[in-house]
């Protein structure tokens, strides 16, 4: 070999060398990438499924209170229609007791009253089963009345006018007078 061939072929082998170096650092630096590259993509994968996570228990919660809500709104509900129905049919028992029962009830009733007397107002049917000794019975509760003939639109019970007050005893208003405490009393037996 020549001197040139020499020299070519040192060149060749330096240029070789140089590209065999540049080629091992362009992968070590493609391997620094790659490994950062991985850790951030892992990084980014757990904080992806992280907040995923989060989501999904956040979703879970808010099914679960939504469940719990619509049960409990769902037995209020029909402890309401349970409570009303109760009070419709302790309406109709007293609207339907035997007429010694029914103006018995009358009579405790004005006994409750705080006024010396008045004119009693009653409903249609009352009025044509009126008892013979109704006003002796109101006197014995110390309430000295008048009956009026003309019918008020009541279900059932009376209402005492004195002048400008009126005491309404009608059993509905007198029921819903106790709602509150009978409210309580019929949940504690129905729903014991």
């Amino acid at each position: 070999m020549n001197g040139e061939d020499k020299i070519l072929n040192r060149i060749n082998s330096d240029c070789e060398r140089a590209v065999r170096g540049i080629l091992d650092e362009a992968e070590q630096k493609c391997s620094v990438i790659n490994s950062q590259a991985e850790i951030q993509a892992k990084k980014a994968e757990n904080e992806v499924f992280e907040k995923a996570k989060a989501r999904e228990k956040q979703i879970n919660n808010a099914s679960k209170s939504r469940c719990e809500l619509e049960i409990r709104n769902t037995i209020l509900r029909k402890r309401r229609s349970e409570i009303d129905k109760t009070f419709d049919e302790l309406q109709s028992y007293l609207v339907n007791l035997f007429d010694d029962e029914y103006f018995g009830f009358m009579y405790k009733l004005a006994e409750t009253l705080d006024v010396e007397s008045g004119t009693v107002l009653l409903n249609q049917k009352d009025l044509n089963r009126l008892p013979g000794d109704f006003t002796e019975k109101f006197q014995n509760v110390g309430i000295s009345v008048t009956v009026s003939d003309s019918p008020v639109e009541i279900i059932g019970g009376f209402i005492l006018k004195n002048g400008n007050v009126e005491e309404n005893m009608a059993i509905d208003a007198v029921i819903m007078s106790k709602r509150d405490a009978l409210e309580d009393i019929i949940s504690r037996e129905l729903f014991k």
